[in-house]
């Protein structure tokens, strides 16, 4: 399937075709250029990942298999155990995806119909379309120039009917929350975060989905750590959120299977649960690729005028970022992009290059003014533990040809 700029829910999708060898998938950084020729690296290299891990995939999916441990087994019970420890929180569970797990976070915490969410615009649409089937109203802030949702804009939100502020911890950084912790306080605000590209992001040593009622994770392929199809999960460290999750994901059940409210079927599959504790045994080490990665484009791209970059590694004491994604800003958006294209690099537009304000259908009539204007600019580069340093080179090399033309 052929990356597009049009949304769409497989949205990091590359082509078997634009693989590229990937022998050793965690090369030393180099401190220059390299001299490459041309070649096609693809925005999400999905076969080469695979590859990384063939082996232990293949005989791990025998051992569910031959076991018959499909729904909610020891599989599912450990990696909850293992997510909850990483994230020092008392409750983690395993569901469906992002979407559900969103949801789920909001009812369990309490949201009634008619409830007002402030997420910000910058965010994929699920986010707000969980907001909308959970029964609430979402309401759309802006974000400032670290692609975060902006505090003030979020302050500004607020009506006699808000009832959550749901951050979004975007890119794999987690936003101000010394600042939304303070707003939720002073108005009495309940906080729900979307963390879905987020696991390992730290705020002040705290990491993200641990701050509010709830927190969520999307464990989408080509997330931080993800699996071979969706996955989500819902944390909290509040007993009774965690009870209400229990009864949500399985049809409203109890552990004795008595129903006692309206659920939903949304359990993370056990296959992907024992895929996902595999990868777990080497997310620290995926998270310092990435952030070495991070370091390469900001000493090759960094002085470039013309292109705003994300915070660089450690640039902020209060900040440990684990990138997602690379989102930069650039003059001639659209020209650089197909000059990249037509050098073999692909890259993407996040969500299509739409802020959720602009889906006019949907009936906002709000239009934050950064996010407005950074979407005309903004562009992913590649980003992912399957690239080697000189792909990097070959990225900036391109772009640094790009602005010198």
């Amino acid at each position: 399937m052929e990356v597009s700029d049009r949304p769409a829910l497989l949205y990091f999708v590359a082509r078997p075709a634009e693989a590229v060898s990937c022998k050793n998938p965690l090369p030393k950084v180099l401190n220059k250029p390299m001299n490459t020729a041309s070649r096609t690296i693809p925005f999400f290299n999905y076969p080469a990942l695979y590859r990384q891990q063939e082996k232990e995939i293949l005989s791990l999916l025998h051992d569910v298999m031959s076991r018959g441990a499909f729904i909610m087994q020891k599989d599912l019970l450990e990696f909850e155990t293992t997510l909850a420890k990483y994230l020092g929180v008392k409750h983690a569970f395993g569901v469906a995806d992002g979407t559900n797990a969103i949801l789920m976070g909001l009812l369990a915490a309490g949201l009634q119909p008619g409830d007002e969410v402030i997420v910000p615009t910058h965010t994929f649409i699920a986010t707000a379309a969980a907001v909308h089937w959970a029964g609430g109203v979402p309401v759309l802030a802006d974000c400032g120039p670290d692609k975060m949702i902006d505090p003030t804009s979020a302050e500004a939100c607020i009506t006699p009917k808000t009832r959550f502020l749901m951050p979004v911890q975007l890119n794999g950084r987690t936003a101000d929350m010394d600042a939304l912790t303070d707003i939720a306080k002073r108005h009495g605000l309940k906080i729900v975060e979307d963390s879905a590209q987020a696991l390992g992001s730290k705020y002040k040593g705290r990491s993200a989905g641990t701050f509010g009622e709830a927190g969520t994770l999307s464990f989408y392929p080509a997330k931080l750590l993800g699996c071979f199809g969706d996955g989500g999960a819902v944390m909290t460290n509040d007993d009774k959120v965690a009870a209400q999750i229990h009864l949500l994901r399985d049809h409203g059940r109890d552990p004795e299977g008595i129903v006692r409210r309206w659920g939903l079927n949304s359990r993370l599959d056990n296959m992907q649960a024992a895929v996902l504790n595999l990868k777990f045994k080497t997310f620290d080490q995926d998270v310092a690729r990435r952030r070495a990665i991070a370091s390469l484009y900001q000493e090759r791209l960094g002085k470039l005028d013309q292109v705003l970059l994300p915070p660089a590694p450690d640039s902020d004491p209060n900040h440990f970022d684990v990138f997602q994604n690379y989102e930069i800003e650039a003059d001639d958006r659209n020209a650089l992009r197909a000059h990249l294209d037509s050098r073999g690099v692909k890259t993407i537009l996040q969500w299509g290059g739409h802020g959720i304000h602009q889906f006019k259908d949907l009936g906002f009539k709000t239009v934050p003014p950064y996010a407005e204007r950074m979407f005309q600019r903004e562009l992913l580069l590649p980003m992912n533990t399957t690239l080697s340093d000189e792909d990097v080179h070959y990225i900036s090399d391109t772009i640094l040809e790009f602005y010198k033309a």
